[in-house]
């Protein structure tokens, strides 16, 4: 079984951290044509002594950014929903963090959240602030 200890350890070996705490980490993924994605992973503890990986990648400032294309544009990704917090437009996806019986199953949905946000900020933003 994988532990969130394991998760830390996964992603300190292969991304540049940028903020971490007991539970969630903050990092840099490098995607298409010099850009740069920024990733936080939240451990979610449940009920019943189990957990969950929350992923979650901005797209904008949620005032810079016109919320039903981001929804048309989420309708089309494999993983991830839009969601927005403390006012910034993000893609999330969720995994049960007991199921991940090797740390690649974490790495896909990653990577794939990570492209879509990318994808959808320079369309929706021009821009490459996270």
């Amino acid at each position: 079984m994988t532990t969130w200890t394991d998760v830390i350890n996964y992603v300190r070996t292969r991304y540049e951290v940028l903020e971490e705490t007991d539970s969630w980490l903050r990092f840099r993924l490098d995607t298409e044509n010099s850009r740069t994605q920024q990733v936080a992973v939240h451990h979610v503890p449940d009920e019943d002594g189990g957990g969950w990986l929350e992923i979650s990648s901005a797209v904008g400032h949620a005032d810079k950014v016109d919320p039903g294309r981001l929804l048309e544009l989420a309708g089309t990704c494999l993983v991830g929903g839009a969601a927005v917090v403390d006012g910034v437009a993000l893609l999330k996806h969720t995994v049960p963090l007991e199921d991940l019986s090797v740390l690649e199953e974490f790495e896909r949905p990653l990577t794939m959240l990570v492209a879509s946000a990318d994808a959808f900020e320079h369309e929706l933003t021009e821009k490459d602030h996270f």
